[in-house]
C-alpha cells in the first residue's frame, strides 16, 4: 500500500462492538436484490441459511444498534494527528475491497464480535479533495479470529490544498480490451431502493431526502455507493458462484458516478481464465446505469466459478 510517511499512516483507531441479529442479515439480503430462489439467504428455517458475504461492510455504519442513528453526529467522531479536521457532511466513497477469510454467523448473540480500524495513509488531491484510506477488520475479540478484512479510501469533497502528499497511483484492473463480457447481469432500482437499504444501518441523510445532494451538485437525493456495490457482489455471486457465500474470496470496486433511485444497474462480467491453487477465477466487471455513465469501475472478484445452479 502506501508508505508509512503519510500523515496520520497507521493511526489505529479505537475498536468498537459490532452485532447482528438474523433478521438483519435477512434485511440486508432483501435490500441488495437476493431473490426468492435464493431462500438460504432470505429464510432463517433453510438448512443452508447463511448471511450474505459483504455484510460487514455495514457494521462501522450499524455497530450495536437496532434503532436509527444520526448518520453526521456518528461519522464526524474520530479525528486523524497530523491532518486538517475535514467536513464528513462532504464526503463521498472512493473505492472499497473485501476479503472474505471465514464465514460469518448468522447471528452474533452470544459471541463478542468488533471492527478494528487503522489508517493506511491521507492523500491531498489538491483542490478536487482529499482521500483516506482505511483498513478495518472484523474480528472475534475473544478468539482474535478475523472474519473480513476491509479497505476503503473516503473522498473529502473539496476538502484538499493542505499540503499532504498526493499519495500512490492506483492500479487498475481493467477488462480485457475487445472482449466481449462472459456475463451480464442487472438490477432494476426503484425510488424506494435507498430508504430500504438505509435501513441496515447506513442513515446517511444524502441517500434520503434531496437537500444534501442538492448541496454536493447530485440536484437530489442518490443511492448509497455500497448498494451498488453489494447489489453488484450479489450479481456476480448469483451469476458465477451459484450463490453459494463459500464461492467468493474477495471483491472490490471503485466508485465512479452517483446512482440514482429508479436507475437500471447493468452489469458486464468478463472470466479471466486464471485461478489461483484454491479454484478461485480471477473476475473483472464494470457496473453502469443503464444507457448513462459507468458507475462502479476497477471491478475485481475471486470466484470459484460453478455456473447458475446453485449447489444449496
Amino acid at each position: 500500500m502506501s508508505s508509512s510517511s503519510s500523515p496520520g499512516a497507521g493511526h489505529e483507531y479505537k475498536p468498537f462492538p459490532v452485532a447482528w441479529l438474523k433478521r438483519d442479515t435477512l434485511l440486508f439480503a432483501n435490500s441488495i436484490g437476493c431473490t426468492a430462489d435464493e431462500l438460504h439467504f432470505l429464510y432463517e428455517l433453510h438448512p443452508a441459511f447463511a448471511v450474505f458475504p459483504t455484510y460487514p461492510i455495514i457494521l462501522p455504519f450499524k455497530h450495536t444498534d437496532q434503532e436509527v442513528v444520526d448518520f453526521y453526529a456518528r461519522s464526524a467522531a474520530e479525528p486523524i494527528p497530523g491532518v486538517p479536521k475535514f467536513d464528513s457532511k462532504r464526503v463521498v466513497d472512493g473505492e472499497r475491497k473485501m476479503v472474505f477469510l471465514k464465514p460469518l454467523p448468522v447471528s452474533s448473540a452470544g459471541r463478542k464480535f468488533e471492527v478494528r480500524g487503522r489508517v493506511i495513509g491521507v492523500y491531498d488531491k489538491g483542490k478536487p479533495g482529499t482521500v483516506v484510506e482505511t483498513e478495518s477488520t472484523l474480528v472475534d475479540a475473544e478468539s482474535g479470529e478475523v472474519y473480513t478484512r476491509a479497505t476503503g479510501s473516503a473522498f473529502y469533497v473539496g476538502q484538499g490544498g493542505w499540503g499532504g502528499p498526493k499519495g500512490p497511483k492506483n492500479v487498475n484492473y481493467n477488462p480485457p480490451a475487445n472482449t466481449e463480457p462472459t456475463a451480464t447481469y442487472t438490477l432494476q432500482t426503484t425510488l424506494q431502493s435507498a430508504l430500504l437499504y438505509r435501513l441496515n444501518g447506513d442513515y446517511n441523510p444524502l441517500h434520503a431526502t434531496p437537500e444534501p445532494g442538492k448541496q454536493m451538485g447530485f440536484g437530489g437525493a442518490i443511492m448509497h455507493g455500497l448498494f451498488s456495490w453489494n447489489s453488484t457482489a450479489h450479481g456476480l455471486l448469483q451469476t458465477l458462484g451459484g450463490s453459494d457465500p463459500a464461492n467468493i474470496k474477495e471483491f472490490q470496486a471503485r466508485f465512479a458516478s452517483p446512482v440514482l433511485p429508479g436507475d437500471k444497474l447493468v452489469t458486464q462480467i468478463w472470466r479471466m481464465g486464471n485461478t489461483d491453487t484454491d479454484g478461485f477465477e480471477e473476475v473483472r466487471f464494470v457496473t453502469s446505469v443503464e444507457g448513462k455513465k459507468v458507475c462502479l469501475s476497477n471491478g475485481r472478484a475471486l470466484i470459484k466459478v460453478v455456473g447458475k445452479k446453485s449447489k444449496l
